[in-house]
């Protein structure tokens, strides 16, 4: 799964869309957000996305379900402010209006 990040505010990602929606159990993140210090560096750690966005960007609860047990189980779900978030310690910085990719119909 492609989510794109359209903000970035000190480490959280607050608005995203799927850009393509297959294998959400290899979610990947790319980033057409402005970022200033802070929202996307060193010192913010790995970007997050809530599990709730996640899921449904995913559409099925039942596969959301299996896919954040199984990133949960490789480290990659984190809580931050009592939420549960899903860390993306790589991410893919694109272009404004970068649409590459197979688009969602």
């Amino acid at each position: 799964m492609r989510i794109r990040a359209l903000s970035v505010f000190e480490g959280v990602v607050y608005h995203c869309w799927p850009i393509d929606r297959t294998h959400p159990e290899r979610p990947t993140l790319e980033v057409d957000a402005l970022l200033r210090d802070g929202d996307a560096d060193e010192s913010s750690g790995p970007l997050l996305v809530t599990v709730s966005d996640y899921s449904v960007m995913v559409g099925d609860p039942q596969v959301a379900h299996r896919c954040v047990e199984g990133l949960r189980a490789k480290g990659r779900v984190v809580e931050w402010l009592g939420v549960e978030h899903i860390s993306f310690p790589m991410w893919t910085r694109v272009s404004p209006g970068d649409t590459a990719g197979p688009a969602l119909g």
